[in-house]
């Protein structure tokens, strides 16, 4: 088991595959597939070895299926009005 790979592909996957982003074009499934390859092309390219990808690889595409189906809605105008909002009360919230 590779934890640093793991922590990689956590990374990739909030940087890469935002909730709620899934266009009505390809099934959850034809994107899960998609995008896992891309990410062991990238990890390709981020000099992870083919053993320690491939280890991971039964670990990693349910991680990105999962993250692929997540129909959370994130109102990002909204998040950044509460950031500014706060900032301007000094309150936090």
């Amino acid at each position: 088991m590779s934890n640093r790979f793991l922590r990689w592909v956590e990374t990739w996957i909030e940087e890469n595959i935002p909730p709620g982003a899934n266009p009505d074009i390809e099934s959850h499934e034809a994107r899960a597939a998609r995008l896992t390859e891309q990410l062991f092309a990238e990890a390709a390219a981020a000099n992870f070895s083919s053993f320690e990808t491939e280890e991971e690889r039964e670990r990693v595409t349910p991680r990105v299926l999962a993250a692929v189906a997540d129909s959370t809605d994130f109102d990002i105008d909204a998040y950044h009005l509460k950031s500014q909002l706060a900032m301007e009360n000094e309150d936090g919230d």
